[in-house]
């Protein structure tokens, strides 16, 4: 069975949670860079990559690789991969680009380039010399960097976020794949109890609930690949019956989720029903700094907010401090923290036992992790 170069595309930081992912799924055989981890797969292992990676972007497949100084060798080099294996000859044929560090540095060019080479090997494969583009949608990207070609095929179409629960959005979102990022980074394994009292529209407890159950996060969406001719439907059916059959009803441990505004606990439970976890999940409206719990230990998930216009450091920072203080009075719970407020650790109160920089959106951000002490041992 043929194996494809695959790429898992990444968020800043997330890198290291994709690859072990990958490595759950079965797959060794990779190569962690920045903003993506490399790997090998069948037609099989694309549909289930897509399926059930969780902190990944998107799953792009690696058509070719070449020196490219020269628009006419980004010419032949293009024209001489296989496109006619991948491509149909009408598909639609968008084409994505960037350039860092390379001789070619106009982007639009280089797509123009691109696109022209591939419909002329496909225009010469077929005997046509245009080709109609009323198929199915096939993204390509071209990515230089000093003066190499990456030419990639897009098996995904909207990105592994969309997971298809949340239509409505409230203040300032968290993305899927972060949240299912940050989840991954706690180490919780989902036989404790997961906490964001924080938890605006719901995010971080859903992904949480869905790891837990083991419910793939794209078991219920479509992917542009499943369009491809060269990935068997069979493979696409395989993927979803395996989700299938892994996915539990329910599980011992709640997750719990608070938030002081009602609409966003509103729109929290709206998404966990979408996203079928509505069972696992206990919302209530609260405020986080009189969070408390009689669990002797648990994992506490949260992005509180930061001071965003001038006049809300004050507030922020009490919050801070205030959150600091209840979180001190339960010392063997774990506590990660997403923020993007500098000297949050002052205001908290502790030094982070560890720090991991990520990005909500543009927005640099720190997962400040603090490790809960041991539970005395029984006498």
């Amino acid at each position: 069975m043929q194996k494809y170069e695959l790429i898992a595309t990444a968020a800043f930081g997330l890198e290291s949670q994709v690859a072990w992912e990958l490595k759950t799924l079965g797959y060794d055989d990779q190569m962690v860079e920045q903003g993506r981890v490399r790997f090998r797969g069948t037609a099989l292992d694309i549909a289930r990559a897509n399926i059930w990676l969780r902190a990944a972007d998107r799953i792009q497949l690696v058509v070719g690789e070449f020196p490219a100084p020269t628009f006419d060798a980004l010419f032949d080099g293009v024209r001489a991969l296989p496109w006619a294996a991948l491509l149909a000859k009408d598909a639609n044929l968008p084409v994505d680009g960037k350039s860092v560090k390379s001789t070619l540095t106009s982007v639009p060019a280089v797509q123009g380039v691109v696109k022209k080479a591939v419909v002329a090997a496909l225009g010469a494969h077929h005997g046509i010399s245009q080709l109609p583009e009323t198929g199915a949608r096939h993204r390509l990207q071209v990515a230089l960097r000093e003066d190499l070609a990456t030419l990639t095929l897009d098996t995904t179409g909207d990105g592994l976020h969309k997971r298809g629960y949340r239509d409505l959005v409230g203040a300032a979102p968290l993305k899927e794949t972060l949240a299912a990022g940050i989840i991954s980074l706690t180490r919780w394994k989902g036989n404790e109890p997961l906490v964001d009292p924080f938890c605006g529209s719901g995010t971080l407890a859903i992904e949480a609930a869905l790891y837990q159950l083991r419910r793939a996060p794209g078991y219920g969406r479509h992917f542009d690949g499943e369009a491809f001719g060269f990935i068997p439907a069979s493979s696409w059916q395989a993927a979803r019956q395996e989700a299938r059959d892994q996915a539990l009803r329910s599980a011992d441990v709640l997750v719990w989720g608070s938030d002081i505004d009602p609409q966003a606990i509103q729109l929290a439970e709206r998404h966990a029903r979408r996203a079928g976890v509505a069972a696992q999940i206990r919302w209530e409206v609260a405020d986080a700094r009189r969070w408390s719990s009689q669990a002797p230990r648990g994992v506490l998930v949260t992005n509180p907010p930061y001071a965003e216009r001038i006049g809300e450091a004050a507030s922020v920072e009490a919050l801070y401090r205030e959150f600091g203080a209840i979180a001190a009075r339960h010392p063997h719970w774990s506590v990660h923290v997403l923020c993007g407020y500098e000297g949050f650790e002052r205001h908290y109160g502790r030094v982070a036992d560890k720090r991991r920089k990520l990005f909500n959106g543009n927005l640099r951000c720190d997962l400040h992790m603090y490790r809960g002490t041991r539970l005395p041992r029984p006498l």
